[in-house]
């Protein structure tokens, strides 16, 4: 697997547009990014300030470095706003493996496609050009909505990883873990494909 780090990753199609998160982004995501408190809840993280958010993407650059996360500011082109982030995760180049999460979008574009149209640029990515063998997704066991979405999405549900993530307020949370592997990309590709196909571009 290969994801080029020393790259610009961009993926676009009619919908979205995915570029490397960067400090520049902080002006244009805070509006998103203080809106509400608990858009990210379920995350052992906190973006609702703009010292929170810059240290948020200071943070993630660091993984960056380390060649163990590669995250993006999303892009809302039918809305023409920037509408939050999304990351590869857990890298594992040797393996051939990756995760999909820290995914969070504003309240105000959760109503669309627009996190769908992101994990199918994603998923391609991964799959289609990385060479990637799995995809995973893990999210807070008490986070039906995000559970939801995953399996949405076409990913398989394989089981929970109990007491996983040490929370911010110390709770350890259990985390569901879904995966794509490669060998399923094509059909999972064609379903989200036809899915989307199914709603119209508004705005």
């Amino acid at each position: 697997m290969n994801i080029p780090f020393e790259t610009d990753i961009i993926l676009e199609n009619e919908y979205a547009r995915l570029t490397p998160l960067q400090l520049t982004h902080v002006p244009d995501l805070l509006p998103v990014a203080i809106q509400d408190e608990t858009l990210i809840q379920y995350s052992p993280a906190q973006i609702h300030s703009e010292v929170l958010l810059t240290s948020y993407i200071n943070n993630i650059l660091k993984e960056k470095g380390n060649k163990t996360r590669y995250a993006f500011a999303i892009y809302d082109k039918v809305r023409n706003a920037y509408a939050g982030s999304t990351s590869y995760l857990n890298i594992n180049q040797t393996h051939k493996r990756l995760e999909i999460g820290s995914t969070w979008i504003g309240r105000d574009f959760q109503k669309s496609q627009l996190n769908r149209n992101c994990k199918l640029l994603l998923l391609s990515y991964a799959f289609e050009q990385a060479d990637a063998e799995r995809v995973e997704f893990l999210t807070d066991q008490r986070n039906l909505v995000s559970q939801k979405a995953i399996e949405g999405i076409g990913a398989r549900f394989e089981g929970i990883l109990r007491s996983h993530i040490t929370m911010l307020d110390g709770y350890r949370r259990n985390s569901m873990c879904y995966s794509i592997i490669k060998s399923e990309w094509p059909d999972v590709k064609e379903n989200l494909i036809n899915t989307l196909n199914k709603y119209p571009i508004t705005a």
